[in-house]
């Protein structure tokens, strides 16, 4: 059943990806935009708490969520950005990076460790994503934006440990998510209100500039994938293995590089055409294993 609610995850993350995407190449104030996202993802846990009767149970569960808020305010504020100055594939694999990072501090944390068979299918997704990583020309003077896709992925792993902890605390979900989703909101509202007396925009832009309606208006669309997705991953923490609930949903990353080809247009070398199809390889490994 875990399988089917990271699965789910990567759906949701897949779609929240495309839009952020898409949003990121227009004349927008970012910070208001994701604050729509997050207030979205907030009412929803707050309706969710109360038809449902969960409740925080010590300030542990509090603090979880506040942490999950934070680390949600900079991770998609990262990926946002990367989106909007780099290579939409590029972006996606690097902050797909994050079950790498999950695997690592789940062992440290938790002592998870993994059958041979399911090292050798999360090795095999990972060798996928780095044949296509380095069919990219990076060096520290050609970032291309990478430094915004790394930090999203750090800030992603942060979230996955924060989420699997969450289930170990046997915090109720949407109270849970309320915290995040509620501090989250709130860290954006002041970035964008500070953000309101500065220049938002480029004025040699001939974009179209959208207005604060439309913006917040489109944020809470994105915000119901975002909220979505994150019921589905806390549901497949609470019952599968941290490192490889992070590595399926991690795969959301393929659906973005679909996208860019298909739509966007951006070009496939053989070596990332190589790393797809392994990718995939090793996800058929991983359901194996079960």
């Amino acid at each position: 059943m875990w399988i089917i609610f990271a699965l789910l995850a990567t759906v949701f993350f897949g779609a929240r990806g495309i839009m952020y995407q898409w949003t990121s190449q227009k004349k927008i104030n970012r910070n208001l935009l994701l604050f729509g996202v997050f207030f979205v993802g907030f009412i929803i846990s707050v309706l969710g708490v109360t038809l449902l009767n969960q409740k925080w149970y010590g300030w542990a569960d509090i603090t979880v969520g506040l942490a999950l808020g934070f680390g949600s305010f900079a991770a998609n504020a990262f990926l946002h950005k990367g989106f909007s100055v780099g290579k939409a594939s590029l972006i996606s694999i690097l902050s797909g990076l994050t079950p790498l990072f999950v695997l690592v501090f789940a062992f440290l944390l938790w002592q998870e460790t993994l059958t041979t068979l399911q090292l050798i299918g999360f090795f095999i997704i990972f060798g996928g994503l780095y044949i296509i990583r380095y069919s990219n020309d990076i060096s520290f003077t050609n970032l291309q934006g990478a430094q915004w896709g790394l930090l999203a992925a750090l800030f992603f792993s942060f979230n996955d440990l924060l989420g699997k902890q969450s289930t170990l605390l046997e915090a109720d979900t949407f109270a849970t998510l309320t915290s995040m989703f509620g501090f989250g909101s709130l860290l954006f509202a002041i970035s964008w209100l500070v953000s309101n007396k500065k220049q938002a925009c480029d004025t040699n832009d001939s974009r179209p500039n959208w207005s604060p309606v439309k913006t917040f208006s489109c944020g809470l669309l994105i915000g119901l994938t975002n909220v979505a997705g994150m019921v589905a991953i806390i549901s497949a923490f609470a019952i599968g293995n941290t490192g490889l609930v992070s590595a399926i949903s991690g795969m959301n990353i393929l659906i973005i590089l679909l996208y860019s080809r298909i739509i966007l247009k951006e070009s496939f070398t053989r070596q990332e055409l190589l790393g797809l199809t392994t990718a995939f390889i090793g996800v058929i490994v991983l359901r194996l294993s079960y």
